[in-house]
């Protein structure tokens, strides 16, 4: 018989039995972990797969087939002796030898004797005996037969055990098992207690800093987490020899830590010293562009590898994704194992063997993301092969260890997929340095090997300073008045010129009577006007005004003349627009529109686009509100009838005198206005519609005077897009009179100024 004894350390219990200190085996119950009983864990559930048993809850109790197939060969009958119990062994488990089973009889009926001796009748007894066996045989037939042998057998229990269960495992450890049981729940050790009250069948294992199992621990967690150690093992396949030392050895001085010569920053063979850092704010302004040229120009004289990107690195094209070979994944290991053999340097298998296996361990921290799926994973991977395939040649070329080549990212990541792709080469024999001069703007990568450096002074620069011609040096008073406007034009409700470059639009409520009051009036005084992460809410006017009041046509025609501001486009003649005018951009216009997608560079690039000349803000507001117009469904019969074509002919077709007026808008002051009179029955024309729709949306305040009353404005709107005031009776056949020969009187807006100021 073996008696159980206290182990030294864990390691015990996978030592040999010739090996042991003495002849004994161990039995050891679990209550709680740390990384050490982790990892024993793992192990110990190992070898009891290879040669033991595992029992994941309760040990089944023999069912109604179970016990007919028993009496079949054995029969009903029972003997409370050794005797008869080894007996019954020999036909039952004939693989045993005749030692094993005199050991487990012997040790079978001592337990029987305690629980006789507890005072248990025969029949418990027998049930009991029966009970032994049956396990023995459907449970633990592939380890009878090894026990008291050198490789001792384990078994490892996870879950409460129960009396009769601690009773069999009591009767195999004194046979030669070694046997640990996991209690992952509060309640394990006492409910074990109240079995084994003095701790004589099993030891608790006892270490320093060790904490409750979590609730989510299970052996089929364990069991998962070794699967899936076991699959990263495939996919990596042959580890590289070398490895990164990053940032270990730099002083912190950002620049003059990758200018150090590489052999100058390590000596260990097996490591390359690389430097991994982000540089925010600049140290002076006036010297810090030509501080940049000398720098990539002393890398470049000392025949370093570099790469320099700016404010955003290209997306892949769809030539670069189609260049990388993949399938339809269902799992990630799959995916992973399958995209890395797109990593192909055969110029240098240890850095090929590098590039996979930092490919695949980011890869793998990714997958653990809330929120990321294996789709979005897989897009994620693509975009590194693409990133690394196009920039390893230049990064790498005629590389050997331990050279370092230099990436250099002006602007900061913008999203995950270039954090990503950076955390990427930072694992590489590459220096990976990012600039951030600009302090509005930030850098989303993190990352535990990233060094940061931070200055109180904010540049914007948007090139790298790569030639002679590139280095733009401010004089101080240049930078000081920089420094002056961030002060005065940032929320002071003082603007510089044109200092915005985005605007979106708000249609405004107003009286009748506030029009006047508006209409001359610089935006940022209106209401609802405000600026927020550099977009401007624009106040604008779009009515209908219908009817004359009290049919006074002479104060009628004077308010509309008070409207006539140097920039107001007056229009009287309908249509305005019509679809047989002259129009050099309509026969391509179906080019610029493509799957529900407005094609900007395409327009941009054609050679009768007309905006060109425009500042390169106002072009691309005007191109976001053309996109907008057509994508909000504002016009009748977008994407039914080709009307978006129509749309884009027009908007892209815009009067000299109109788009003058929007060359010279500043989304701060005082906005371009129409003033469109129709006096007739007849309704503008759909290019009309669309004009004034669209000129909404660029920020014009619009005013369609109709003395009619008809709906001659409205046809082509999907919905209201305009104030309606009805100001008095109708009134037709007017004519528009010369508004150069009329009084300059404001006839019916002056009444509201003089009830609201008092003037007389």
């Amino acid at each position: 018989m073996f008696e159980h004894r206290k182990i030294q350390s864990l390691n015990d219990f996978f030592t040999e039995l010739s090996k042991r200190r003495e002849k004994a085996v161990y039995f050891y119950r679990i209550n709680g972990c740390n990384a050490q009983i982790l990892e024993f864990i793992q192990r110990y559930f190992e070898a009891a797969r290879l040669s033991g048993v595992v029992i994941e809850g309760k040990i089944p109790n023999p069912d109604e087939k179970n016990l007919s197939y028993y009496n079949e060969i054995m029969g009903m009958s029972f003997q409370m002796s050794p005797g008869f119990i080894t007996s019954s062994l020999k036909r039952w488990l004939p693989r045993m030898s005749d030692y094993q089973r005199t050991q487990v009889a012997q040790s079978m009926y001592d337990c029987l004797e305690n629980l006789r001796k507890a005072g248990k009748n025969e029949n418990i007894l027998k049930n009991a005996y029966i009970k032994f066996m049956c396990w023995l045989y459907y449970k633990f037939e592939r380890i009878v037969s090894q026990l008291g042998e050198n490789k001792i057998p384990k078994i490892l229990y996870e879950g409460e055990v129960s009396r009769y269960e601690l009773m069999l495992l009591e009767i195999l450890s004194g046979t030669g098992c070694d046997i640990v049981l996991l209690q992952c729940r509060p309640s394990g050790e006492k409910n074990y207690l109240s079995l084994d009250p003095q701790s004589k069948v099993s030891d608790n294992l006892a270490l320093s800093g060790m904490n409750p199992f979590p609730e989510s621990f299970s052996l089929k967690k364990v069991r998962e987490e070794m699967a899936e150690k076991r699959n990263r093992e495939r996919l990596y396949g042959v580890e590289p020899q070398i490895r990164n030392c990053t940032n270990a050895w730099i002083e912190g001085k950002g620049l003059d830590d990758i200018r150090t010569a590489v052999r100058a920053r390590g000596d260990d063979p097996n490591l390359f010293y690389n430097c991994f850092c982000r540089i925010n704010g600049v140290e002076d302004k006036l010297t810090y562009m030509n501080e940049l040229y000398q720098f990539q120009l002393e890398l470049r004289n000392n025949k370093r590898n570099l790469v320099i990107a700016e404010q955003l690195i290209p997306q892949p094209s769809p030539d670069e994704i189609a260049s990388i070979r993949r399938a339809t994944y269902t799992r990630e290991d799959q995916m992973m194992q399958d995209l890395s053999s797109n990593i192909q340097y055969t110029a240098d298998i240890e850095l090929q063997r590098l590039m996979k296996k930092v490919f695949l361990d980011l890869l793998s921290e990714a997958s653990g993301q809330l929120g990321m799926t294996l789709n979005r994973l897989t897009n994620r991977a693509v975009y590194l092969l693409c990133w690394l395939r196009r920039y390893q040649k230049e990064l790498f070329s005629g590389w050997k260890m331990p050279d370092i080549a230099c990436f250099i990212y002006l602007g900061g990541c913008k999203n995950e997929n270039e954090a990503l792709f950076l955390r990427l080469l930072a694992r590489l024999p590459v220096d990976v340095l990012i600039l951030n001069p600009n302090l509005d703007t930030k850098c989303c990568l993190q990352d535990s090997l990233l060094y940061e450096r931070s200055f109180s002074n904010s540049l914007a620069v948007s090139r790298f300073p790569r030639a002679n011609t590139d280095v733009h040096i401010g004089t101080a008073a240049y930078h000081a008045e920089r420094e002056l406007d961030s002060v005065l034009y940032q929320d002071s409700g003082l603007y510089r010129n044109q200092q915005y470059k985005k605007a979106v639009t708000v249609t405004l409520q107003t009286m009748y009577e506030e029009i006047a009051i508006l209409w001359d009036q610089e935006l940022k005084y209106r209401p609802s006007f405000s600026t927020m992460d550099d977009v401007v809410t624009l106040p604008v006017l779009f009515a209908k005004v219908s009817g004359v009041k009290d049919g006074n046509l002479s104060a009628y025609w004077a308010g509309i003349k008070g409207l006539l501001t140097e920039d107001t486009i007056l229009i009287k003649g309908v249509p305005y627009l019509d679809k047989e005018d002259p129009n050099p951009i309509k026969p391509y216009v179906t080019t610029f529109y493509k799957n529900r997608k407005l094609q900007k560079r395409a327009i941009r690039e054609h050679p009768n686009y007309p905006y060109g000349v425009l500042r390169e803000e106002m072009q691309n507001h005007l191109l976001d509100k053309l996109q907008l117009l057509i994508e909000s469904g504002l016009i009748k019969g977008t994407f039914e009838n080709g009307t978006e074509y129509t749309i884009l002919a027009t908007a892209l077709n815009l009067q000299k005198n109109v788009v003058r007026l929007i060359q010279k808008f500043d989304f701060t002051k005082k906005n371009p206005k129409i003033v469109y009179i129709n006096t007739s029955d007849r309704v503008i024309s759909q290019e009309d519609a669309i004009m004034m729709a669209y000129l909404n949306l660029v920020g014009f305040d619009i005013v369609f005077f109709v003395p009619t009353g008809y709906q001659t404005v409205e046809k082509y709107y999907t919905r209201r897009l305009m104030e309606e005031y009805q100001i008095g009776e109708y009134l037709y056949d007017l004519r528009v009179p010369d508004f150069s020969t009329l009084s300059s009187a404001y006839g019916t807006w002056q009444s509201l100024r003089d009830r609201l100021f008092g003037r007389r």
